[in-house]
């Protein structure tokens, strides 16, 4: 039983002794074989490896994936219209050399996000110095971007890092000039509106005055167009008129002097005054009307030697008489 202790012991000793050499490597990570403070080893794959037990090696682990940067407070740029902007960033960075990133900085994160903030700052305050705020806002934004990500990425290697990307979050005037600006752009506006006005308003006059011309051809053309209708169809029925009473005048006459009676008499109103024995009421008389088979025949009213009787005019024109 006293030997077995001392085994176990020894067992024990060369097992731990055992865990110490052996060292597994994540696949998000870099692994760093140090002996006695320099650097032996650097593993990037993932798996089981081996080593020293300490102290005579030992083991650092850092990340290798995608970090972010993101400032927590804006800062203050000019443009070339010197007028104040406040930014905010982010930068998305990661190791590519560890070997010099442990030199450069010490394996301090913290360190490289300084090294890295100080070339954003510096690159950025050089390109938004170039431009205005239209170009940083919009019209040139991604190439201030990919140009401060270039420059950033050129510092950033000589620490073994690599910039991915840098992005502008937010982009806004200094609190000073905001509401110069906002006048100045609320000024700009009302322009626009109103040349759009004046614009919409010549356009509409255009088309009114375009439809209104429109409107009088059409209108012209179709009065045109009814007269000659009119005209053909007055020119038939006078056709047929003339053709009509040329198989008997008597009668045509007496239908005119009908039509003309009609017309003089069409109200209780009218008056003419006349010789009853003129051309215009011969046809008052009873012996004249075509057809008449004696004397008196015209109806009541007319005399016993042919001539009209009060309210002859109105019977005949159709009108009764008072």
């Amino acid at each position: 039983m006293n030997k077995l202790l001392p085994i176990a012991i020894g067992l024990a000793i060369a097992f731990a002794i055992f865990l110490s050499t052996v060292f597994i490597v994540d696949q998000r990570q870099f692994a760093v074989v140090y002996a006695l403070g320099e650097i032996r080893q650097i593993h990037d794959k993932r798996g089981l490896y081996f080593k020293l037990p300490p102290p005579f090696q030992n083991v650092s682990y850092f990340d290798k994936r995608i970090q972010t940067l993101d400032a927590p407070d804006s800062d203050r740029f000019i443009t070339s219209e010197k007028l104040n902007v406040m930014i905010d960033t982010f930068v998305k960075w990661r190791i590519v050399d560890p070997r010099e990133y442990i030199r450069s900085v010490s394996g301090s994160e913290q360190i490289a996000a300084d090294r890295i903030s100080r070339s954003l700052r510096d690159s950025l305050n050089n390109e938004v110095a170039r431009r205005t705020v239209a170009d940083v806002v919009s019209n040139a934004r991604n190439e201030v971007v990919e140009n401060v990500r270039r420059k950033v990425d050129e510092d950033s290697r000589e620490i073994g890092i690599e910039v991915v990307d840098v992005r502008l979050k937010r982009v806004d005037f200094a609190p000073e000039v905001q509401e110069r600006v906002f006048a100045r752009m609320e000024s700009e506006r009302k322009r626009v509106a109103n040349e759009r006005r004046a614009t919409g308003a010549a356009e509409s006059e255009k088309i009114r005055a375009d439809a209104d011309r429109q409107r009088e051809v059409i209108i012209a053309q179709a009065y045109r167009d009814a007269q000659e209708i009119k005209g053909r169809g007055d020119a038939r029925a006078t056709e047929l008129y003339g053709a009509s009473f040329g198989q008997n005048p008597d009668f045509a006459n007496f239908y005119r002097s009908l039509e003309a009676y009609r017309a003089s008499f069409r109200s209780r109103n009218d008056l003419m005054v006349v010789d009853p024995s003129a051309d215009f009421f011969k046809h008052f008389k009873s012996g004249d009307a075509p057809g008449a088979d004696a004397p008196g025949a015209a109806g009541p009213g007319t005399a016993g030697s042919g001539t009209p009787g009060p309210g002859t005019a109105r019977q005949i024109a159709g009108t009764p008489a008072p």
